[in-house]
């Protein structure tokens, strides 16, 4: 994944809350902060902080090469798949008759201001 600045992983684990005295579940979050990594540590049911460390961040793990192996591609002949026949094309489907458009509706009046200085609320007799 993409370790750039700003970038914050979360994970959850469960652990011991100080605050609430039991096994909690513990939400860790690390944010990248550029060369450096801020671990938040805190419990998901009291929603305390118990940790907050700042420490460099890892370097990125290099890329291991495949090395390609000759003797092990001689030995095992590969065999040749079986070819799938063309696709064959789908009937066009039926078309159905489009609805006749209905009589035209009247316009709506649009609905009068309110002025909102001169609200009062509903008397119930």
């Amino acid at each position: 994944m993409n370790k750039r600045p700003g970038h914050v992983t979360v994970t959850t684990e469960v652990g011991y809350c100080n605050f609430c005295q039991r096994t909690r579940t513990l939400r860790r979050e690390d944010h990248q902060l550029g060369q450096l990594v801020r671990t938040i540590v805190a419990c998901e049911t009291c929603h305390r902080t118990l940790s907050s460390t700042i420490g460099v961040a890892a370097p990125p793990e290099p890329v291991k090469e495949e090395v390609p192996v000759v003797e092990a591609a001689a030995a095992v002949e590969e065999k040749p798949k079986p070819k799938r026949a063309p696709a064959k094309p789908k009937p066009a489907a039926a078309t159905k008759p489009k609805p006749k458009p209905k009589a035209p509706a009247k316009p709506k009046t649009p609905a009068k201001p309110r002025s909102t200085a001169t609200r009062h609320p509903t008397r119930k007799k």
